[in-house]
């Protein structure tokens, strides 16, 4: 809970994200897409619980560091 600090992001497409973060560590709390405002995407990393849900969509699969692996399943962004 509290204020977060707003930053907007505009993607190799064009599309604009508005990113909120922590203001004290900086962290990524949500973001949010332009056009898409009834979702809220909250980065995994933002929970240390080892127990929370493994995605079931992936984006950006380009960028993503060679040692990241996909759980079995899941849905790809074409």
């Amino acid at each position: 809970s509290g204020r977060g600090t707003e930053f907007v992001r505009v993607g190799d497409e064009g599309t604009r994200a508005t990113f909120t973060f922590c203001p004290q560590c900086g962290a990524t709390v949500f973001y949010v897409m332009a056009g898409m405002e009834d979702s809220i995407a909250i980065p995994v990393g933002a929970f240390a619980d080892p127990s929370f849900p493994a995605p079931s969509f992936s984006v950006y699969e380009e960028r993503m560091h060679g040692w990241v692996g996909l759980p079995p399943g899941i849905e790809h962004m074409a």
